[in-house]
């Protein structure tokens, strides 16, 4: 009755969206979404010469201006240094943590600051993705054909109009899709993709663009991806070493996604998503013992549906609104000795209804309110029981988040103030009934340019985050709790940016140095209890860092230039519990030092790119001991790309060599990263 509840209620806002998105579209508005009316004697008139006007000023990057911590990557940056997996563009990001367990298909989950992927939103075109009984999402996944831009940001972005799970994230990770660029004058466009490389790697993909009618775009997207994942590494145990292969490492996987792109009279814009992914994958287990062995694999089958709607009223009204539903289905088979039986078998179903609606009103001219209000259901069908197999909980978890933010905007300071109210429920058929969660937390965040004349900023911020407990969390297999406690974040911030261009010779430079502190309260951790693990309440976590990022541009005559990119982590994540035996010890897989660096050089002939990301020492566990350690490692790959135009057809091809050094190392202890592989790829834009 809950379940068919939420449906209805569901249902009821669908349409009462869509019939707002049928009426935006037929009326007319008086003022356009650029804020100003058109002057009367413009309309109804012929074309009009205008003067010419020069401007000479450079674009300020956004990461120098936000008032938050902020980091981007374009479509061309992404394509020229050889980058094709979100995981893998996310690794150059300074303060990410990418949690890879290895092998083409491995999970990849990323984590901000150290506040842990479950801290972390990952947005897609502008609404988050969901995994309510996992808590996190595998960014291996996604790969960056037909993705324009990758951007993270340390609390939520500048943007007003955004939903209230970002308001209440404590980092979030946004995809944003690549909009058609249609070429002399076409209508439609065609672009072929092909990928192949080592461990037996093929990805084709297919993209399909048209302009249905003067205001409307339509793309489809089509990816396949497969590779045996047969990589070589060393297994090393005590002093021996030998060299073997990684086995059911293997992948296959199915994406297709549609996009609806529409802007009616009145300026007002409609976006519509559909997207499909369908994946068989191994998990290839951990190589403990000198025993590579595993049979464990994993079906993922997920499907959703989305829209977001804008439209600006008037100077001081403006209004973002989407729906979206999710559908995903998992199987899981494994043999081991670790499973009762020796075998086990999970299956689940998820589906997840929801809604935000976000509106932004400037009553003066200095200040602006943002008022965000998102609604969910989320439903777990499984067979993962609780304490016996006829306990299946099958939970429904309503959630109501409320944002309310306020900016102030006056000369060479800007100020936000926000607070965003968590009311959550749940519904079991089965177990304990955890209580219901109601929670407030504020964020404030001010940005002071200090000299009128310059680039200069100032910033800090202030921001109070939690997140619930997962499904996994709540009810698996006797390690669930349903008692447990949200973890409670605290994040603080001060930092300085700078752009400018101080010598000639370069174009333009920017330098972000920001410190931070983070307090974890009520972590979720398993420990053993009674014969078997159990989630609880256990802990507290601080951590302290700092992050610096460089950018450069540095142009040689007028043909030729070079695009550096830098950054490095330093910090100290440590249990703060002073009852617990490992206190004041550093956080397993977290290490004190981080850093990558991209350089990009631009000739007539050919494109050059070159990243190298790395980490120091870092240990598997709490206990900081020598047999846990796992070694510092720095993985370096080169890349060339060439675009060559023919009459009314663009030729890409990319090579790309990964990891050239050959390292082996290891992110998660016992789970080997593949060492140097060869990756090309071309593609024809017509």
């Amino acid at each position: 009755m809950v379940l068919r509840g939420s449906v209805r209620t569901f249902l009821t806002a669908f349409f009462a969206v869509a019939c707002a998105f049928l009426q935006a579209g037929t009326a007319r508005a008086a003022v356009p979404a650029g804020g100003m009316p058109l002057p009367a004697d413009t309309l109804g008139r012929g074309p009009r010469r205008l003067h010419e006007v020069a401007v000479d000023a450079r674009r300020i990057s956004p990461s120098v201006t936000a008032t938050k911590p902020l980091q981007q990557m374009g479509r061309a940056e992404l394509e020229q240094l050889g980058l094709t997996t979100l995981a893998d563009a996310v690794k150059l990001f300074v303060g990410a943590e990418v949690h890879d367990y290895g092998g083409i298909g491995g999970m990849k989950t990323v984590s901000v600051r150290s506040l842990g992927a479950h801290h972390t939103a990952v947005s897609y075109d502008g609404l988050t993705l969901s995994n309510t009984q996992a808590g996190q999402i595998d960014i291996g996944r996604y790969q960056l054909d037909g993705i324009g831009t990758v951007s993270m940001a340390v609390g939520a972005g500048d943007d007003l109009l955004q939903p209230a799970r970002h308001y209440a994230s404590g980092g979030i990770l946004s995809i944003r899709s690549e909009r058609p660029q249609f070429l002399y004058g076409n209508n439609s466009q065609w672009r072929v993709r092909l990928r192949g490389g080592s461990y037996g790697l093929l990805a084709p993909s297919l993209r399909y663009a048209r302009r249905v009618a003067q205001r409307t775009v339509f793309t489809a997207d089509g990816m396949f991806m497969r590779a045996d994942g047969r990589y070589p590494f060393i297994l090393r145990n005590a002093g021996a070493r030998s060299r073997e292969k990684r086995i059911n490492s293997d992948v296959q996987s199915w994406q297709a996604e549609g996009n609806l792109y529409h802007t009616f009279r009145d300026s007002s814009r409609l976006v519509v998503k559909g997207s499909y992914y369908d994946s068989e994958r191994g998990l290839p287990g951990a190589v403990i013992l000198y025993n590579p062995f595993s049979d464990d694999r994993l079906w993922e089958r997920e499907g959703f549906a989305q829209a977001v709607f804008d439209k600006v009223f008037s100077p001081k009204w403006a209004l973002r609104s989407g729906l979206k539903y999710t559908h995903t289905r998992s199987h899981f088979e494994g043999s081991n000795a670790v499973y009762p039986g020796g075998v086990q078998v999970d299956h689940s179903r998820q589906d997840e209804a929801y809604a935000t609606a976000a509106v932004c009103w400037k009553p003066l001219p200095l200040l602006s309110l943002a008022l965000a209000q998102d609604v969910s259901v989320n439903v777990l069908h499984s067979n993962i029981y609780i304490n016996t197999h006829l306990d299946v909980p099958n939970p429904v978890r309503t959630t109501s988040l409320t944002a309310l933010t306020a900016r102030f905007r006056s000369g060479r300071v800007q100020a936000d103030a926000g607070l965003v109210g968590t009311y959550a429920a749940e519904h079991v058929q089965a177990g304990s009934q955890p209580p219901v969660r109601r929670h407030l937390s504020p964020t404030v965040a001010v940005s002071y340019r200090l000299l009128p004349d310059r680039s200069l900023f100032l910033r800090a911020m202030l921001k109070h985050t939690f997140r619930m407990p997962s499904f996994n969390d709540t009810y698996y297999r006797r390690m669930g709790n349903p008692n447990l406690r949200p973890e409670r974040a605290h994040e603080y911030n001060l930092g300085l940016t700078w752009h400018g261009a101080p010598v000639a010779w370069l174009r333009c430079l920017s330098l972000t140095v920001d410190a931070y502190y983070n307090r974890v309260t009520d972590k979720i951790v398993a420990f053993p209890a009674a014969y078997v693990w159990r989630m609880a309440n256990f802990g507290k976590v601080d951590i302290w860092g700092g992050d610096v990022t460089l950018a450069a541009d540095i142009p040689f005559g007028r043909r030729f230039s070079l695009g550096l990119t830098a950054g490095y982590t330093g910090q100290r994540a440590l249990d703060a519990d002073s009852r617990s035996a490992t206190y004041h010890k550093q956080l397993p897989y977290t290490p004190r030092h981080h850093g990558s660096l991209s350089a990009l050089l631009h000739s007539p002939w050919l494109d050059l790119g070159y990243t190298l990301s790395g980490s120091s020492e870092r240990y598997s566990s709490a206990q900081n001991i020598s047999i846990e350690r796992l070694s510092a490692y720095a993985e370096h790959t080169l890349t060339a790309s060439r675009r060559v135009r023919l009459h009314k057809t663009e030729i890409d091809l990319g090579l790309t060599l990964r990891n050239f050094t050959g390292a082996h190392y290891e992110i998660i202890q016992y789970y080997p990263m593949p060492g140097r592989s060869v990756e090309g790829r071309a593609s024809v834009t017509f």
